[in-house]
């Protein structure tokens, strides 16, 4: 069973697989309907997508114990697509959001099959610590209202803190008390027993039984009853100005559950000591999304939760996966009429503590002390999350960091850079090549680089070109440099041209074969003349000095 296409599947440990595949459905069902009802696709909807993304990307994965689920962050970023698209496009806009799903989820097979999913966490700590900080603030407000007694306020964050003060002044208590004993449950629960039971199953079967038993006569709000029957298959639907908005949207989110997952799939490796396969993964994760958007359930990732869980419930292989699939579908099956005395504040509550989670607390409690400019990038990102744009604030963020990275980087190898007419201490010269540049008598200037050279150390170049004249002949010694980028090339060949234009002569040191073949090229090498493209210092410096 355990093919080229499928996960690691197979049945050399199934009491294992088998319990640690119920845990993880237990734990996925409280979860499931809070994030359905906090979409605002409704609780089918989480729950189809539990089921589905679970399934798919056990069978096709590339991490044998992971949990794939709807989570926090693809739950708000689904959030904003569905208002967006309700917005614009009333009757259509439903099919439209799940659309987007499907998108990203062939977004992340197209990752996935290019093998490309290496390149998806290398992203600043700082701006994925304030976008997944962001997510999680914007969970939180968007879950006061039906913590409150409220419907949710359409229009995002912003909107939801606009209308604070109106949803403060008309609180229904009975429903807040549902909330805070929610979150009390959570905060609180005995973590000896959480390994037996999961506390977020014990907030709902409390909730709705104070709600059913003590609070009968108060109108609490629920989820109502939900029929899961066969899902009915959502047709792709776009409209010509708003296929740009949706494929854009689909990137977001698929790069979203790309980063999710590969981040869980880190977690899962540092607890199995096993290595997982990120092009597989993604695929898995990719066929998930697209079945799920498909028949209309939410997006999801890999759940940390959910997958330590399972791991530590003795689980090994993608059986485990399969079998929280099947047990959520037998759940949902028999106890859907259940969810009509579930009330929307405990969802609510169980929301805020996801939200809460998913905020960075170690980084954020010490980034000022780490690094400015990280807690300057982490905040920004984490600002412009929440009142901007998801889009804006990864791009803005991501620019940031690059520059101040390159900024960096560049003094440093700015100091890399030496020029030099006599024996210099800053470059390790041996006696002979010391006794060349005597006999040099100052007329010959080696211009020596080391370490990587990237396009942000060109002005430490154009520096030291003014100084050519000077001299009758210029050595640039590329012998310790392993990479060289096109914009430092250039600017060695600008130098080289205003040396010869002067009429000086130069001689470059270029033991590299990628860079000789570069230079070569660019046509370097005639303009300098074979015969001068040398593979030793000394011998560049011998045809110098004669």
């Amino acid at each position: 069973m355990n093919t080229q296409w499928l996960n690691q599947i197979n049945f050399s440990n199934v009491r294992g697989d088998l319990f640690g595949g119920v845990t993880a459905a237990i734990i996925s069902l409280p979860l499931a309907l809070a994030f359905g009802v906090a979409s605002g696709a409704g609780a089918e909807a989480g729950l189809y997508g539990a089921i589905l993304v679970g399934l798919f990307a056990a069978l096709f994965g590339g991490t044998p114990t992971l949990i794939s689920e709807p989570t926090g962050p693809m739950t708000v970023v689904m959030t904003a697509v569905l208002t967006t698209m309700m917005a614009a496009n009333p009757d259509n806009g439903i099919a439209m959001a799940f659309t987007v799903v499907m998108i990203a989820g062939i977004f992340q097979i197209l990752l996935g099959a290019l093998n490309l999913g290496k390149y998806i966490t290398l992203m600043p700590y700082s701006v994925i610590s304030g976008f997944m900080s962001g997510i999680g603030v914007i969970l939180i407000i968007l879950q006061v209202a039906p913590l409150i007694g409220h419907a949710n306020v359409p229009g995002g964050p912003v909107n939801n803190l606009l209308a604070m003060p109106e949803l403060l002044s008309t609180i229904r208590w009975h429903e807040l008390l549902l909330g805070a004993i929610t979150l009390g449950l959570l905060f609180w629960f005995p973590k000896k027993w959480a390994s037996i039971v999961p506390p977020q199953l014990i907030a709902l079967v409390v909730g709705a039984a104070i709600a059913t038993l003590v609070l009968a006569d108060n109108n609490i709000r629920t989820i109502g009853e939900i029929s899961l029957g066969i899902p009915s298959i959502i047709i792709p639907t776009f409209t010509p100005d708003q296929i740009t908005h949706m494929i854009l949207d689909g990137i977001v989110l698929g790069t979203l559950g790309c980063i999710d997952a590969l981040l869980t799939a880190v977690i899962a490796d540092s607890l199995t000591r096993k290595e997982h396969d990120s092009r597989k993964e993604l695929i898995g994760q990719g066929i998930g999304n697209l079945a799920s958007g498909l028949f209309g359930g939410l997006p999801g990732a890999g759940a940390t939760m959910g997958t330590v869980v399972n791991i530590q419930s003795g689980a090994k292989t993608a059986l485990s996966g399969l079998t929280r699939a099947l047990v959520l579908l037998v759940l949902v099956v028999f106890a859907a009429g259940l969810t009509a005395y579930i009330p929307l504040a405990v969802l609510a509550g169980i929301a805020i503590k996801v939200g809460l989670n998913i905020l960075d607390w170690s980084f954020l409690k010490r980034a000022h002390r780490v690094s400015s400019n990280a807690t300057f990038i982490m905040y920004g990102v984490m600002l412009l999350t929440v009142f901007v744009d998801l889009i804006v604030a990864v791009g803005i963020g991501v620019f940031i960091a690059n520059i101040l990275t390159i900024e960096k980087l560049s003094r440093l190898q700015a100091s890399n850079i030496h020029a030099i007419s006599d024996t210099d201490d800053r470059i390790a010269l041996s006696p002979e090549e010391k006794a060349l540049m005597e006999r040099g008598k100052g007329k010959v200037m080696l211009i020596y680089l080391s370490g990587p050279m990237v396009f942000g150390v060109s002005r430490a170049i154009a520096r030291e070109q003014e100084n050519i004249h000077a001299f009758e002949s210029v050595v640039f010694d590329l012998s310790d440099v392993p990479l060289i980028d096109t914009t430092i090339s250039l600017s060695i060949e600008n130098a080289v041209k205003d040396a010869i234009d002067h009429s000086k002569k130069v001689y470059i040191v270029c033991p590299a074969t990628n860079t000789r073949q570069r230079f070569h090229r660019m046509g370097l090498t005639d303009l300098v003349g074979e015969a001068n493209m040398l593979e030793s210092r000394i011998d560049a410096l011998t045809k110098a000095v004669s």
